[in-house]
């Protein structure tokens, strides 16, 4: 296991090629982003790059602290890879943090050569074997948000501020004006997807607390989602058109490319969603949510700040982050069963009201 790295050592390096290795997932990139400018402020005339996923580009491009996307193809044939490689090592880096910790990322970092390579301590797979040396209390119970920040700590960067910079252009901002001009009222975004089945919500529990909102704050809907998520998508639609036919609503799930998600997010009130990428990008944004959190642990997996509400299961595998339930019969996906609408429904009054409270003090 290599040695937690000095923070002398890197209060002291001078880089000039800096690279990022953080290929996924749309969250943990949301919630690195805030590095880039405290890069650029400690490293004005470096070369900053950073290793993405193809499908994630979208959010990095043109970002004005970021002199290169380097596209990781994550279906790639083996030629792509070795394309990758070369590109990686011919950019003579001095600087690597290998941020995501995999088998396939210590790859990409063994293959910069960099004199200077740093991991976190969540490194798996044999990926500390590449590294000089670990960020200190960077582990697994370490908030996902503060364990990246790390970086900004171990550059001496660690009281500045905070700050997500998404690059929008104004036709996506423009598009999404276009889109949503026929909602009228406070808008509740509402993202009832995710990627791992337990972290799914039932989306008749979604359409509940929605109608309600209707019914106490005159809220309209605007429903988000990825292509996969149309499904989900289009059901929470057909209900919330029958519980409250008169309530404005625009389902744009499938429709939306990253930073016109961002977009959409900005012209919401607040987002009710499942632990999921939409979450942390609204947060970074500005935009305050109500979290929901089933097998995830919104102390280490939620978003930073006071400006949300992170509402979690009470059984007792909460937080045990299983992809898949490891239950069978009536506890299998309990946690679902367990935190009902009335718990979701009170969180979201509960920001409403904080909401109006710092209105009404502005």
């Amino acid at each position: 296991m290599p040695r937690r790295i000095l923070s002398s050592r890197l209060l002291d390096v001078d880089a000039q090629r800096i690279c990022l290795i953080k290929p996924s997932a749309l969250g943990d990139v949301i919630q690195t982003l805030p590095l880039l400018p405290i890069l650029r402020e400690r490293f004005p005339h470096a070369e900053i790059s950073w290793v993405v996923g193809d499908r994630l580009t979208d959010l990095l491009d043109g970002h004005p602290h970021l002199d290169r996307v380097i596209r990781f193809e994550q279906r790639r044939a083996f030629g792509g890879w070795i394309r990758l490689l070369r590109e990686l090592r011919q950019r003579e880096f001095d600087l690597v943090f290998d941020l995501q910790g995999l088998l396939r990322t210590a790859v990409m970092t063994a293959a910069t050569r960099a004199p200077l390579r740093i991991g976190l301590e969540t490194a798996r797979e044999g990926s500390h074997l590449v590294c000089h040396g670990l960020l200190h209390d960077s582990g697994r119970l370490v908030p996902a948000h503060i364990r990246y920040w790390r970086v900004a700590e171990a550059i001496g960067m660690g009281g500045f501020r905070r700050e997500t910079i998404v690059p929008i252009r104004q036709d996506d901002r423009n598009r999404m004006q276009e889109l949503l001009r026929g909602l009228s009222g406070p808008m509740l975004a509402i993202h009832p997807g995710a990627r791992w089945v337990t972290k799914r919500w039932p989306v008749e529990k979604f359409a509940a607390v929605a109608a309600k909102a209707k019914r106490s704050f005159c809220f309209s809907f605007l429903i988000l989602g990825s292509r996969s998520e149309m499904p989900v998508a289009t059901h929470l639609e057909r209900l919330l058109r029958r519980f409250v036919p008169s309530a404005g609503l625009v389902n744009l799930a499938g429709q939306t490319t990253l930073r016109q998600l961002a977009a959409a997010l900005q012209f919401a009130d607040v987002l009710l969603t499942n632990d999921s990428g939409p979450m942390h990008l609204a947060a970074g944004l500005g935009t305050p949510v109500v979290g929901i959190f089933t097998c995830t642990d919104p102390q280490r997996s939620g978003p930073p700040g006071d400006s949300h509400e992170l509402i979690s299961t009470q059984v007792s595998c909460a937080g045990s982050y299983h992809r898949r339930c490891p239950h069978r019969g009536r506890r299998h996906m309990a946690c679902l069963e367990e935190l009902d609408i009335e718990r979701v429904w009170r969180g979201l009054v509960r920001l409403v009201k904080k909401l109006h409270h710092e209105e009404a003090a502005a």
